[in-house]
């Protein structure tokens, strides 16, 4: 007699922070941290982890944790007057009972909707109100869907502006054997060459030394081919016109006390952002920004991965 798994479970995580775990009745789960509104955890079916988080990631506030998929916002990186990437990484949310109406998948139950707003001593620091919603779905077939809706509900008839990415954080077998499709031929800032504007030359991004660039007004659909588990993540998006590719390689990895100093060899941050195009909300406006991974089997064809199919398709 088999026992139906509970959807959406409450339990303590590390150190005791408190977390929420998707199931799918196929197998499929993620795991999410009140702490930062943060996924640190998306399994498929046969249990694979398609996340990565590092083995030295800090579980304790302030402190935001390394790995999974950290929100960045009001800012991303340092491009503003916070520290790198803003503060929402680094603020409890709680569960929203009551979240406004938002389309999900009817024959999934294994969803979850977080809220996070000012108190008196962030007010402080930026001087806004406002309602940031997010609801973390698991699909039926596995997929993993952010959804972002971010509120202005200042009473003084303020707009406020914020940048915005998911730095999600990928799990790959080498770094070597991935390549990153569906970005050719595309502006980009190199954050290595002080925001240098350059177009993208080559039939994909592959992975020698540190990367760190902001790709401009990009396709809704990205993916990320790792030829030695023959797997392909798919990143779609909307409302993120741009995208971050990053991986620190070693001297970065090395500075990092976080980070293991090999563990730059096993993931790559292919981040959904709002980045070179400032969003301004003023009061009563709502932005939302979604991002959907699917992870799917890969084959070979002549010794490399057909990604055509995975971009042209649905």
């Amino acid at each position: 007699m088999s026992i139906e798994r509970v959807a959406v479970e409450l339990a303590k995580g590390v150190n005791g922070l408190e977390k929420v775990i998707l199931r799918e009745t196929r197998g499929s789960s993620a795991e999410v941290y009140l702490y930062g509104g943060h996924v640190t955890s998306w399994k498929n079916e046969h249990g694979e982890e398609l996340l990565f988080v590092s083995s030295k990631a800090v579980f304790k506030p302030p402190k935001p944790i390394r790995g999974g998929i950290p929100l960045c916002f009001p800012q991303f990186s340092n491009l503003g007057p916070f520290d790198s990437h803003g503060f929402a990484r680094n603020k409890f949310w709680t569960i929203d009972s009551d979240p406004p109406a938002l389309p999900t998948n009817p024959s999934s139950k294994a969803y979850v909707d977080l809220i996070l707003k000012p108190s008196e001593e962030d007010m402080k620091v930026w001087p806004h109100s406002y309602e940031f919603r997010l609801r973390v779905a698991l699909g039926p077939g596995g997929d993993l869907t952010l959804t972002s809706r971010i509120r202005n509900t200042n009473s003084d008839g303020k707009p406020f502006t914020f940048t915005f990415a998911y730095h999600t954080y990928f799990s790959v077998s080498d770094i070597s054997e991935v390549r990153v499709e569906g970005l050719e031929t595309f502006d980009y800032l190199d954050n290595l060459q002080n925001r240098e504007r350059f177009t993208e030359q080559g039939d994909a991004i592959t992975f020698e030394g540190e990367v760190d660039k902001i790709y401009l007004s990009t396709p809704t659909k990205i993916a990320i081919l790792d030829h030695e588990k023959k797997r392909t993540f798919v990143v779609r998006k909307d409302g993120l016109p741009d995208a971050v590719v990053w991986n620190p390689w070693d001297k970065r990895a090395k500075a990092m006390v976080d980070f293991g100093d090999d563990e730059y060899k096993y993931m790559l941050c292919v981040e959904a952002a709002a980045i070179e195009k400032p969003i301004t909300l003023k009061p009563g406006e709502e932005w939302r920004g979604r991002q959907e991974l699917s992870a799917v089997p890969s084959s070979y064809c002549s010794g490399q991965l057909d990604p055509q199919k995975v971009l042209q398709g649905s």
